[in-house]
């Protein structure tokens, strides 16, 4: 009985660590040049459609933060940018801890870019890569993971 319990906690445990390996779950970004937290962004997957990452919550004050995205040049034109989805699409590389293939939006300028995320510091961060063309050509962020 001990083993079958001690084996089952071993389980739970490696279930657990390989969930915090992956983008999924809701994340803070910082802003690149205050440093301050500036939105909270909301990462789910399916199968068909991949990743999908949702800004749920805006934590910035700035009364000359433009919240429609008059910018975009997408569906998502005119829209809010609180409840948009940034992130659309992506897929885990074959036995990688990177997810590729998707893009993302910068609600504040209205580009879309390539986009590459990968899990660090055992998944408590998420290093995110927006790009166009190669992805050495572009800028990262690192979110850090709220749930």
């Amino acid at each position: 009985m001990v083993k079958q319990t001690t084996a089952l906690t071993l389980g739970l445990f490696t279930l657990l660590a390989q969930a915090q390996m992956s983008p999924v779950g809701l994340w803070r970004s910082i802003d690149d040049e205050s440093k301050q937290p500036k939105a909270e962004i909301r990462i789910t997957q399916t199968a068909s459609a991949g990743l999908s990452g949702v800004v749920e919550r805006s934590l910035q004050n700035n009364p000359n933060t433009d919240p429609i995205c008059n910018l975009c040049t997408d569906d998502r034109k005119g829209k809010p940018k609180l409840g948009m989805e940034i992130i659309r699409g992506g897929q885990q590389g074959d036995g990688k801890a990177v997810w590729e293939g998707g893009k993302i939006l910068d609600p504040e300028n209205g580009k879309n870019y390539s986009l590459r995320l990968t899990p660090i510091e055992g998944g408590k961060k998420l290093e995110v890569r927006g790009y166009i063309g190669t992805p050495l050509l572009g800028r990262s962020q690192t979110w850090i993971r709220i749930q």
